[in-house]
Protein backbone atom coordinates (compact mmCIF):
# COMPACT_ATOMS: atom_id res chain seq x y z
CA UNK A 1 0.00 0.00 0.00
CA UNK A 2 1.02 3.17 -0.69
CA UNK A 3 0.12 6.86 -1.33
CA UNK A 4 0.96 10.31 -2.99
CA UNK A 5 1.24 13.09 -0.27
CA UNK A 6 1.58 16.54 -0.76
CA UNK A 7 4.00 17.83 2.20
CA UNK A 8 5.10 21.81 1.64
CA UNK A 9 3.52 22.08 -2.25
CA UNK A 10 5.54 19.05 -3.34
CA UNK A 11 4.16 15.65 -3.97
CA UNK A 12 6.04 12.56 -2.60
CA UNK A 13 5.34 8.93 -2.63
CA UNK A 14 5.00 7.47 0.60
CA UNK A 15 4.62 3.52 1.87
CA UNK A 16 4.82 2.28 5.28
CA UNK A 17 8.74 2.39 6.82
CA UNK A 18 9.98 4.86 3.69
CA UNK A 19 12.27 7.47 4.85
CA UNK A 20 11.66 10.61 3.02
CA UNK A 21 13.52 14.29 2.87
CA UNK A 22 11.05 16.96 2.91
CA UNK A 23 11.44 20.81 2.98
CA UNK A 24 12.35 21.98 6.40
CA UNK A 25 9.81 21.52 8.52
CA UNK A 26 8.80 23.58 12.37
CA UNK A 27 8.83 20.12 14.35
CA UNK A 28 11.00 18.73 16.42
CA UNK A 29 13.25 15.86 16.36
CA UNK A 30 10.95 12.44 17.58
CA UNK A 31 7.47 14.79 17.16
CA UNK A 32 4.83 12.76 15.41
CA UNK A 33 3.35 14.61 12.00
CA UNK A 34 -0.22 13.74 10.65
CA UNK A 35 -0.72 14.67 6.98
CA UNK A 36 -3.93 15.29 4.88
CA UNK A 37 -3.08 16.36 1.29
CA UNK A 38 -3.52 12.78 0.15
CA UNK A 39 -3.71 12.36 -3.63
CA UNK A 40 -4.02 9.35 -4.27
CA UNK A 41 -3.91 6.04 -2.17
CA UNK A 42 -3.28 2.41 -3.82
CA UNK A 43 -3.64 -0.61 -1.83
CA UNK A 44 -5.43 -4.05 -2.20
CA UNK A 45 -8.72 -2.89 -2.87
CA UNK A 46 -7.81 -0.95 -5.92
CA UNK A 47 -6.27 3.04 -6.68
CA UNK A 48 -8.45 5.86 -5.19
CA UNK A 49 -7.88 9.38 -6.39
CA UNK A 50 -8.52 12.36 -4.68
CA UNK A 51 -10.47 15.32 -6.67
CA UNK A 52 -8.05 17.08 -5.55
CA UNK A 53 -7.96 14.71 -2.07
CA UNK A 54 -8.60 11.58 -1.04
CA UNK A 55 -11.28 11.98 1.76
CA UNK A 56 -10.24 10.84 5.31
CA UNK A 57 -6.98 9.71 4.20
CA UNK A 58 -4.28 10.63 6.47
CA UNK A 59 -0.14 9.85 6.27
CA UNK A 60 1.54 9.72 10.04
CA UNK A 61 4.99 9.97 10.14
CA UNK A 62 7.83 10.49 12.74
CA UNK A 63 10.71 13.37 12.05
CA UNK A 64 14.13 11.61 12.54
CA UNK A 65 16.70 14.33 11.90
CA UNK A 66 17.04 17.84 10.35
CA UNK A 67 19.91 17.85 7.88
CA UNK A 68 21.32 19.74 4.96
CA UNK A 69 21.22 18.64 1.28
CA UNK A 70 24.44 18.45 -0.75
CA UNK A 71 26.09 21.90 -2.18
CA UNK A 72 25.22 23.35 -5.67
CA UNK A 73 27.86 26.22 -6.09
CA UNK A 74 26.90 29.30 -7.66
CA UNK A 75 29.32 30.75 -10.07
CA UNK A 76 28.77 34.29 -11.59
CA UNK A 77 30.99 35.94 -13.98
CA UNK A 78 30.93 38.58 -16.39
CA UNK A 79 33.49 38.64 -19.11
CA UNK A 80 36.66 41.05 -19.22
CA UNK A 81 35.14 42.51 -16.31
CA UNK A 82 37.54 41.05 -14.09
CA UNK A 83 34.30 40.29 -12.41
CA UNK A 84 33.72 36.58 -10.21
CA UNK A 85 31.97 35.74 -7.73
CA UNK A 86 31.46 32.00 -6.05
CA UNK A 87 28.82 31.19 -3.77
CA UNK A 88 27.83 27.93 -2.18
CA UNK A 89 24.08 26.59 -0.79
CA UNK A 90 22.99 23.87 1.09
CA UNK A 91 19.42 23.42 1.17
CA UNK A 92 18.02 22.32 4.15
CA UNK A 93 15.56 19.35 4.61
CA UNK A 94 14.11 17.50 7.35
CA UNK A 95 14.52 13.31 7.17
CA UNK A 96 11.19 11.98 8.27
CA UNK A 97 10.22 7.75 8.18
CA UNK A 98 6.29 7.16 7.51
CA UNK A 99 4.48 5.03 9.65
CA UNK A 100 1.23 4.22 8.34
CA UNK A 101 -1.34 5.38 6.35
CA UNK A 102 -5.18 4.99 7.40
CA UNK A 103 -8.06 5.32 4.51
CA UNK A 104 -11.81 6.06 5.97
Amino acid sequence: MYAIVEIAGKQFKAAEGDRLYVPRMKAEVGDTVTFDRVLLVSGADGVQVGAPVVGGATVTAEVLDHVKGDKVIVFKKKRRKGYKVKNGHRQPYTQIKIGGLSVN
